[in-house]
């Protein structure tokens, strides 16, 4: 679909009914994951892509959605559509979590507070009887030092986005009718993102990942030895990474390596989340009993996040015991 030929790029009305039909499979992956009957899914776009997780999902008793890397823009076009949402990386003074949305604080408490700090860090100069020699920075300097903070953590791990609760349904309806969702050129030109998920959902194919195995002899103290590996490509989902160590565990009796090559833009999706309250796991894997997940596996993903912003790079597994590297 990536060829030369792209009908749909200089189509509108193929470009059109090709969007319809991706609103549709997006709604329906949505209310799947409201009724607890898909886990999680992603959805792909040329610029960023976003994990969204069934509550009970990485120690959530809501519903949450992950979207790495944003913009400013992006983030701007959010608050517009009053979509409340936190930046899970950026700390702002007092330990608090940065948190930006459409019932935030107005525009002049934000300033106030603003100027109460800029009046706090010019205290000093008064002590010191100074403070006429010295130009305090103006409105507009503040505003665009705090500008110029906010674009250069764009594109970057920090630029990570958290949204929780019924909040997900207004980030819904904002990427179905956002205008800058599909790429105007290049290989995906007109083309919806993608939606990944571990079921099947209205309008979904299977896709099957790409597998090579290879056989290859290994000098050992008494010879040689016959060494097997495994080469796996394609978009491998969290699901399918576990059931492939459970599968590897039982078959090569306890023992074997992998070596793992993360998307990277999507590694920060690992971060731990802050928690109002602790889960009842037991009430959690009874109501994910249906989401299409192996009892091990959703016990592995319901669990809160350890690995911050990087991701597993390296699993080892030696007479049962495993050991990992990110």
């Amino acid at each position: 679909m990536a060829g030369k030929t792209s009908p749909w790029s200089n189509d509108a009305t193929l470009q059109h009914v090709l969007m319809s039909d991706w609103s549709v499979s997006f709604t329906s992956l949505y209310n799947l994951l409201k009724t607890k009957l898909c886990p999680y899914f992603y959805v792909c776009t040329y610029q960023f892509t976003v994990l969204f997780r069934a509550a009970g999902l990485a120690g959530s008793d809501l519903i949450t959605a992950l979207i790495s890397p944003t913009t400013r823009g992006l983030r701007e076009a959010m608050r517009n559509e009053g979509i409340e949402f936190s930046l899970p990386l950026i700390k702002e003074s007092g330990h608090k979590k940065e948190t930006a949305s459409g019932t935030s604080l107005g525009y002049g408490e934000e300033q106030a507070i603003s100027d109460e700090d800029e009046e706090e860090s010019f205290s000093w100069l008064e002590e010191m009887g100074v403070q006429d020699k010295i130009k305090k920075p103006d409105i507009l300097s503040i505003k665009l030092r705090k500008e110029k903070h906010e674009v250069q953590m764009d594109h970057r791990p920090e630029s990570v986005v958290l949204v929780k609760g019924i909040n997900t349904f207004t980030l819904l309806n904002f990427l179905i009718n956002s205008k800058s969702l599909v790429a105007t050129s290049g290989p995906q030109a007109g083309l919806p993102p993608t939606l990944l998920s571990p079921v099947a959902f209205r309008g979904a194919t299977m896709q099957m990942l790409k597998a090579r195995s290879v056989n290859v002899k290994t000098q050992a103290l008494s010879g040689y030895r016959d060494q097997f590996s495994l080469e796996i490509t394609g978009p491998i989902m969290p699901h399918s990474l576990h059931s492939l160590t459970m599968l590897l565990k039982s078959s090569q009796s306890g023992s074997f390596s992998a070596v793992l090559y993360p998307h990277e833009p999507t590694a920060v999706f690992n971060i731990c989340l802050q928690m109002d309250k602790v889960l009842d796991m037991e009430v959690v894997h009874k109501e994910l009993t249906n989401c299409g997940l192996h009892p091990n596996t959703l016990e592995q993903l319901s669990q809160i996040p350890l690995l911050g912003k990087s991701s597993l790079r390296n699993v080892v597994l030696r007479d049962y015991i495993y050991n990992w590297r990110s």
